[in-house]
């Protein structure tokens, strides 16, 4: 078993990784302990994002690291860099968000589906941190249906395109230098870059959260937006399979990084059990908190080997969208009843900012509905193993 300053480890997992994979996770965990923890409970009370992490986040090669060497990334494992997600959400899901979103919705579409040209300019600068992007599907009539979105591009004289809808609920809006924008077409849904300052873009931040408080939440308004082809068109794809392919890669991610929030939750309810003493002995002892921990302690462990072989299918170029949302919504659903467990073992002071457990609960609250709620994951599946599809 590890020690509380360790990753959490009942069934020696770690002996099936790499030893790149082993050095990546180490540096995140260093990076999340020494920049992460000191700094963001009083970031989630001011309901303020820590930008100063974006540059930091960059140097460290955590921004798109499974993209290749000359774009900036420095083609990691699936598997790599899911451990990194693991850590960076361990210190708080609204900074494995911006990673995720930074990487995988962002980098991630434009890599596959850019020019030339439009990788070479945002790319280096998208994995240095020096530019921000987030990612504009979700509408505010549609979120789990994104077939019947309402944003409208319309193709202009002139190789430009004229842009027209709301995007909701998009991690990064507000700081975003550049948003990949998904739009209807009379050829389909096509992909956009929509760059900050363009005339007509604006990204209102939404306040009033009482979840990822440490990450900005935006919407997306587009006014007549006129932008130009070569410069924002993604000619590589068209139709929904390109940003759904791009939620495969963030659901991946968050397989992976609410492990982190479940075993900080578990660490932290652990080491409270065995040091808080009542009756004479420490709580550790009794049979209703050694279930709880029990029960913790084996979530946590199947959803960490959960994650590991979904990694390695996605290695091998396996790895089904049924699988990805098997794994999205097992890993976070434990990771919430966890954090909820680990809640009351605390007691009172399970509600207090001296502890983090209260914070990753919340945050997990917002995780179990975005990027496809549990339900449409749990749907997904069913249809996998039926053939017949319960939500059309």
């Amino acid at each position: 078993m590890a020690s509380s300053t360790e990753l959490t480890d009942y069934m020696g997992f770690q002996a099936l990784l790499t030893e790149e994979e082993r050095l990546v996770r180490a540096q995140a965990r260093r990076f999340v302990d020494a920049e992460v923890l000191p700094i963001i409970e009083a970031h989630a009370q001011a309901a303020t994002f820590p930008r100063a992490l974006v540059a930091r986040m960059g140097e460290q090669g955590f921004l798109g690291p499974t993209l290749p060497a000359r774009f900036g990334g420095a083609g990691l494992s699936a598997t790599a860099y899911g451990l990194l997600m693991y850590e960076l959400e361990r210190g708080d899901s609204g900074v494995r968000s911006f990673a995720s979103v930074q990487g995988s919705l962002v980098m991630y579409p434009i890599h596959e589906y850019g020019s030339e040209a439009q990788r070479e300019r945002w790319l280096p600068r998208l994995a240095r941190g020096e530019a921000i992007g987030c990612f504009g599907l979700t509408e505010p009539d549609f979120g789990s249906n994104p077939a019947g979105m309402k944003t409208r591009a319309v193709r202009e004289p002139g190789g430009r395109w004229r842009l027209n809808g709301t995007k909701m609920w998009i991690t990064n809006g507000s700081l975003a230098d550049v948003a990949v924008v998904w739009a209807q077409t009379e050829e389909g849904v096509r992909g956009f870059l929509v760059e900050k300052g363009t005339p007509g873009f604006s990204a209102p931040e939404l306040k009033g959260k009482w979840s990822l408080r440490a990450s900005v939440t935006s919407e997306l308004v587009l006014e007549d937006v006129l932008v130009d082809e070569a410069a924002s068109l993604l000619p590589g794809v068209r139709g929904l399979k390109g940003p759904l392919a791009c939620l495969s890669q963030a659901r991946y991610g968050i397989a992976w990084g609410v492990l982190g929030a479940a075993d900080a939750c578990y660490r932290c309810a652990l080491d409270y059990a065995l040091q808080r003493v009542q009756f004479d002995r420490p709580i550790a002892g009794f049979q209703l908190q050694q279930e709880k921990l029990a029960w913790m302690v084996t979530e946590l462990t199947k959803g960490q080997l959960l994650a590991l072989q979904l990694g390695r299918l996605k290695e091998q170029h396996q790895a089904t969208p049924a699988q990805v949302s098997m794994a999205k919504l097992n890993n976070v659903n434990a990771a919430r009843e966890i954090a909820s467990r680990a809640r009351t073992i605390l007691g009172a002071n399970g509600i207090m900012g001296d502890y983090p457990i209260m914070r990753h609960l919340a945050n997990l609250e917002s995780v179990y509905t975005y990027e496809g709620t549990h339900d449409m994951h749990v749907l997904i599946v069913g249809e996998a193993v039926t053939g017949l599809p319960a939500f059309r």
